[in-house]
C-alpha cells in the first residue's frame, strides 16, 4: 500500500492507494487541484470545503455528460449493427431471387 502526499489548493492531503494506482491517483489529484484553483480564481476567497464540493460537482457533471455520450454512442453502434443485419438480410433475399431468375432462364 502506497501513501501519497497530494497538494490541492496549497493544502497537503495524505492518501493511501494500491501501489499500482500511484500514477493514476496523482493524475486525478491534479485534475481536482486544477478545478479548485479555477474556482478560487473565479470566486475569490471561499471556504476550502465549498471549493472542494464545487470542484467535485464540476467533475461529476463532466462524468455524467461523458456517460450520456457513451450511452448515445452505444445506441448508435447498436442501431448501425441492426441496420447492417437488415441490409445483409436484404442482400441475401435479392441474391436468392437472382438465383431463382437465373435458374428459370437456364431451363428456358
Amino acid at each position: 500500500m502506497a501513501v501519497l502526499n497530494l497538494t490541492i489548493n496549497g493544502r497537503l492531503y495524505e492518501v493511501a492507494c494500491d501501489d499500482g494506482q500511484v500514477d493514476q491517483v496523482r493524475a486525478l489529484a491534479g485534475e481536482v487541484d486544477e478545478r479548485v484553483q479555477l474556482l478560487a480564481r473565479q470566486l475569490g476567497t471561499q471556504p476550502e470545503g465549498r471549493l472542494l464540493v464545487m470542484a467535485g460537482l464540476m467533475l461529476a457533471d463532466e462524468l455524467a455528460e461523458a456517460k450520456a455520450a457513451l450511452h448515445e454512442a452505444r445506441n448508435e453502434v447498436a442501431a448501425a449493427a441492426a441496420g447492417d443485419g437488415r441490409l445483409a438480410d436484404g442482400i441475401s433475399r435479392m441474391a436468392e431471387r437472382i438465383e431463382s431468375i437465373a435458374e428459370r432462364f437456364e431451363r428456358s
